[in-house]
């Protein structure tokens, strides 16, 4: 299974185009999302659910992370969906506007029949849950520990926005609740924490700016839904040369104060407590991943 550890960026390509579908492959996204949901009109879904199987089991991007979105929980679609989805081998589904975990649990099972049936080993299907609503934003804890194939949480803030009766805004405040209960359920579970679309894709200046919200507060990566906007997101979620120096002198000193038994360590006049180097460590292992180091 090829993966990539990385996941900053996540690339929305429609089911029913392989124009597109073979584009994705060239592109500097971590992640694509084949989807069987909004970008396929209901008189095409068939004909999606074969182009993407045929992709995804024959004709895999090399290391990139692949994702399955299928439609809704309760769309009619959901179990031809599954079935293929499950046989093409991806590293993950995405499931739509989940808001129960129970409804993890019911696909959960599914899925393991499926990989059984398969001769696939049962909990090699990872699982992305979108948080698409009200609902789903307040049961994201729960919904992030309902399986241990969910391996990431994704906000979607048109939907989600939607359901509170809010206007969506480039400042993205209106979601910025939704953002912290996410990010918290992820944090709780151990998993991956992904931010929702910057919708205008011609707005680079934008854009900038959400991504200092979304990689301030914490986030892994984000959604994206047009090509322009993959390497600067995954700029916003690399490590700078800067940054990487400084840890590397955070855990050299541990490592030194370690081998002397100093009580304290210090770097710049700061003491280097735990939350230091864990932000450290986890700027290098990032580094590492981007094949900085």
């Amino acid at each position: 299974m090829e993966r990539t550890g990385l996941k900053r960026t996540s690339l929305y390509v429609g089911g029913s185009s392989p124009g597109k579908m073979l584009e994705a492959r060239f592109y500097h996204e971590d992640c694509v999302v084949y989807d069987l949901e909004d970008s396929v009109a209901a008189d095409a879904k068939d004909a999606a659910r074969f182009l993407v199987y045929e992709a995804v089991r024959y004709h895999r991007p090399p290391e990139k992370y692949v994702l399955i979105r299928v439609n809704g929980i309760y769309s009619p679609e959901l179990p031809e969906d599954l079935e293929m989805a499950v046989r093409a081998r991806p590293d993950a589904l995405r499931i739509p506007k989940v808001e129960h975990a129970e409804e993890v649990r019911r696909i959960d099972a599914e899925i393991t029949r499926i990989e059984k049936a398969a001769g696939i080993p049962v909990g090699r299907t990872e699982l992305w849950c979108n948080i698409e609503s009200a609902v789903g934003a307040v049961n994201a804890r729960e919904i992030a520990a309902a399986s241990p194939r969910v391996a990431a949480l994704a906000l979607g803030a048109e939907d989600y926005t939607a359901s509170m009766g809010a206007t969506r805004s480039k400042s993205g405040f209106e979601i910025f609740y939704a953002r912290m209960q996410v990010l918290e359920a992820c944090r709780l579970a151990g998993i991956s924490a992904q931010d929702a679309v910057f919708s205008d894709f011609r707005d680079r200046e934008g854009l900038a700016e959400d991504l200092k919200m979304t990689k301030g507060l914490g986030f892994d990566g984000k959604t994206v839904i047009h090509p322009s906007q993959i390497d600067p997101v995954n700029a916003a979620f690399t490590p700078s040369a800067k940054e990487i120096r400084n840890a590397q002198r955070i855990v050299e000193a541990l490592e030194a104060g370690a081998k002397n038994h100093t009580g304290v360590v210090v770097v710049d006049g700061s003491m280097v407590d735990k939350p230091v180097e864990i932000r450290a460590r986890t700027v290098l292992a990032q580094a590492k991943a981007a094949g900085l180091l």
